[in-house]
Order: C-alpha cells, then structure tokens, then sequence
C-alpha cells in the first residue's frame, strides 16, 4: 500500500491534495468527505466586513477563468465564532488563509488566529500593499520580507506565504520569505490578465482586470515551482491549473511537498478525491512506496539550470 503522508514543515498531512482558498467552503461538505484531504484551506479573512469587487466577478475564457472576487469577507470576528467551530469536527488540519493591506495589519490579523483547531496561517501576500502603491507584498524581495518578518514575530504557528506568479524574479521574493521565517511557500496566486467581450466592447469583469487559472497556467506555475524549490530549503506547495493526478505529479516532481486543487472543483467538486485516488494508482504501479519521494525528483541532474534566477 503506498504511503501518502507527507510533511509541510512540523506539520503532518495524510495525503498532498488540499483545496486553494477561495474554492473551498463548508458546503462542499455535503459531497466531499473532508477527512479524506490532506488539509482544510478556509476562504480567505479579512479583519474588517468586505463586500468585494462590482460584478460581474467571473468570466470564462479559453483553457480556465478570470475571477475579480475582490475577497469577500464577514471579518475576523465571524471566522472565530462560526467558522472556526464548523471547520473543528473534521480530522484534517485546518488552514486560515489572511489578507491586509499592510504588514502591521498582517500582524494584528495573524495575532488573533493563535487558536486551538488552527493548525497553520496561510498569509496571502498577494494582494495589495498600501505601503507600496498598492502592489501585491510578493512583487518584491523587500516588500515581502517586511510583511513575513512581521507576521513571524507575533506568531508561533506554521506559517505558509502564498506568492503571487505576477513578479519577475519569483526566486528572490521565495527566498525573502523563506529567510523572514515562512515554514512553507504556497505557489502561486492567479496570474494577472483581461478579456472584452467584441460584442459590447466591454470588459468582461466587473474591475476591468482579474485573475487567470485552470489548466492554462499551469506551465507557468510548474516552472515556478520549480524555480523556488531550487531557491529554498522549506517546503512548496504548488497551486494552478491541477484537475488531475497527473497535473499534481507534474508539480510535485518539480519540486512541490503538496498541492492546492482550485478550480477544478467548481467543474467537478469531486476533483480533490480524484488527484488523491490517481496519485495512490500511480505510485503503485510505478512502484514507489512513499509519494513524498516524487517531490523534486525531476529528471534534471545532467541538464543546465542557469535560467533559474531569470526567465527570458
């Protein structure tokens, strides 16, 4: 039987295949038993109430979707008192995903999740940073430093950073965040992008710009796994455009301890199980006992990796 535990940092999963935040809420209970994920990621929290970014919010497009969600959010204080409790009836480890406009807000955000049946922090430093003219924290090494530093000092807990593929040299900010004290990068965020529709001459979201994902980035993701597993010591999950176990795979031998399953659950919500179940056959019939072993067993020992730093 293959064993599919694997190791993020100190914390242990039962399997590599959690859902990305944002596509994941306790409704999905009703059809997906959640002890079979390897982790719970909860929809994104904000400190304050937020209604989230004018419709339309979603839009499809060739090969996956655009999204300008806008993170919607009932605040902190909901989480805690109704979600939290929700999310504690269920074996695997829970996940909270944070978002704040600045790095001392980061701060005050994480500071309250310190709380049984959490088992790690998920900060998002994808989205805008006040401080910096409102460019997502992980554009830059400096930016995303600042906000891991802040976050690692009021919190003991396993903190992931989820990075953003919009950034030139996705390297550096990994090995910022993995220096500030991350335990685990989350890689990575939508991949900026627009679409108008000819008819109306409109853009087809609500705020004109919006996120790309599904199976159309996933190339560049894997290359960006790949580029930050060679840059840090700690763990990569890997996030875009999986909704198979073969996609998975593919990150996990680039280098990635686990993975995220985001868009493919809103086509089919049993896609989590399926990666599961397929990565268990796979193993099996390659015989490899262990599915940690995958990770970043990349067939590259002969090759030339001098392209790591900078993709043309």
């Amino acid at each position: 039987m293959v064993d599919l535990r694997v190791k993020i940092g100190a914390l242990s999963l039962a399997n590599p295949v959690m859902p990305a935040s944002g596509t994941f809420a306790d409704g999905l209970a009703q059809i997906v038993p959640f002890e079979r994920l390897g982790a719970l990621v909860a929809k994104t929290v904000t400190a304050e109430l937020r209604s989230g970014n004018p419709t339309p919010r979603v839009a499809e497009v060739e090969q996956g979707m655009l999204n300008s969600i806008g993170i919607p959010s009932k605040g902190v204080a909901h989480f805690i008192a109704t979600t939290l409790p929700f999310y504690r009836r269920f074996k695997s480890p829970l996940v909270v995903s944070i978002s704040a406009p600045s790095a001392d807000a980061f701060a005050d955000l994480a500071a309250q999740f310190n709380l049984p049946g959490i088992a790690a922090i998920e900060a998002n430093i994808s989205c805008p940073n006040i401080e910096e003219g409102g460019k997502a924290f992980a554009m830059s090494p400096r930016a995303t430093d600042a906000v891991v530093a802040r976050l690692r000092a009021v919190t003991g807990m396993p903190l992931w950073v989820k990075l953003t593929p919009n950034t030139s040299d996705v390297a550096s900010v990994a090995r910022a965040a993995a220096n500030a004290g991350a335990d685990a990068l989350v890689v990575a965020n939508t991949i900026l992008a627009m679409s108008i529709d000819i008819e109306t001459f409109k853009p087809r979201l609500g705020n004109i710009v919006g996120g790309l994902s599904g199976p159309a980035v996933k190339p560049i993701v894997v290359r960006m796994t790949y580029q930050c597993a060679k840059a840090v010591d700690i763990p990569v999950i890997g996030c875009g455009g999986i909704s198979s176990a073969e996609d998975a795979i593919e990150y996990m031998l680039a280098g990635a301890s686990a993975v995220q399953v985001g868009t493919a659950t809103f086509l089919r919500p049993q896609a989590m199980l399926d990666v599961i179940e397929g990565i268990a056959a796979f193993c099996a019939r390659k015989g490899i006992a262990k599915v940690s072993a995958l990770t970043g067993a990349v067939g590259d020992a002969d090759m030339a990796i001098d392209a790591l730093e900078a993709v043309p």
